[in-house]
């Protein structure tokens, strides 16, 4: 069998950046002291006058990326999701969200799996955070090909978008020769008509892999990759709650504010299921190897999977 390609996300948003610059002349990129960690180095190097280091200023950089967008660039502010979206969160609020600017955030170094930078760096509230804001777009790719795409749809679109990439190498789940991102729908990656697992970020693939051992036993599971977790694919929710009666959320993330949260909204008012949450419970992480913290966390396929068998 053929080793699986394994790929961080954030170097993805590296490369789509610097790819897209050519054909998209109003793009510009913004760091916060960290390209070489963010990956927007790349860019730096192919495009060097359209790369703004703004230093350890986060919130600075967020107004600066409000005031080009005013002016008609499309900036990408970059830095780690801690930052990004924690440090800065009253000026993307007010000076991003509020005037609905064109501006795309790219957060990096999401979640748990930062791994030994620990609990002050591993953000599990920025989905949170960032739903709450009117008119906020959130968006989660899976693996290279995806988060290739959703930059580019980034770009096409025109309001305030968060990007959130991870640290750690992800298999590669998207074929790039037929893979298409479309705005605010899901995908559905497995048929079932037993359990629905709906994940997102590095989780969909250990999602997929639950699944696969879930039906060694009989089980028949209906995996969803959830890309974009606002605005929310209801649709697709709703049709497999009905047609699955229950649905199982994966994520990296704190089970209060983010899929988990956004599913049990959708199905509680429009086609009411139980839905159990997987992800960052009440707590902050610690310091670790990211695949062990994953691990300890109940963030892997094993955890999947007896979480599935508790329900059924």
């Amino acid at each position: 069998m053929a080793e699986v390609t394994k790929k961080a996300t954030r170097e993805s948003y590296g490369e789509a950046l610097t790819a897209l610059a050519e054909q998209y002349p109003e793009l510009v990129v913004l760091d916060a002291d960290l390209a070489a960690a963010t990956k927007t180095g790349i860019f730096k190097k192919a495009y060097p006058e359209r790369f703004f280091d703004c230093g350890i200023a986060e919130e600075n950089m967020m107004g600066v990326a409000a005031g080009l967008a005013a002016s008609g660039m499309i900036p990408f502010a970059s830095s780690f999701a801690m930052f990004a979206a924690g440090r800065a969160y009253e000026i993307v609020r007010n000076s991003i969200g509020y005037p609905h600017l064109n501006v795309k955030i790219g957060a990096t170094h999401a979640g748990i799996s930062v791994g030994e930078d620990g609990a002050t760096h591993q953000c599990n509230e920025d989905i949170a955070l960032m739903r709450t804001i009117p008119g906020m777009t959130v968006i989660v790719p899976c693996d290279d090909v995806e988060a290739k795409a959703a930059v580019e749809a980034a770009i096409r679109y025109n309001g305030p978008v968060y990007l959130r990439f991870g640290r750690l190498a992800v298999p590669v789940l998207n074929d790039p020769e037929t893979y298409q991102f479309t705005w605010g729908k899901g995908v559905t990656l497995r048929e079932g008509n037993d359990v629905t697992i709906a994940a997102t970020g590095l989780m969909v693939c250990e999602a997929v892999e639950a699944a696969k051992t879930l039906a060694g036993e009989g089980i028949s599971v209906r995996v969803l990759n959830i890309h974009t977790i606002k605005p929310l694919d209801e649709e697709l929710i709703c049709q497999a709650a009905r047609e699955t009666g229950k649905i199982v959320t994966v994520e990296e993330h704190s089970i209060i504010g983010g899929l988990g949260s956004a599913v049990a909204e959708c199905v509680a008012e429009h086609c009411p299921v139980p839905v159990k949450k997987i992800g960052i419970r009440d707590e902050f992480g610690h310091s670790g190897p990211a695949v062990a913290l994953l691990k300890e966390f109940g963030l892997c396929a094993e955890n999947i999977v007896r979480t599935v068998r508790s329900i059924m």
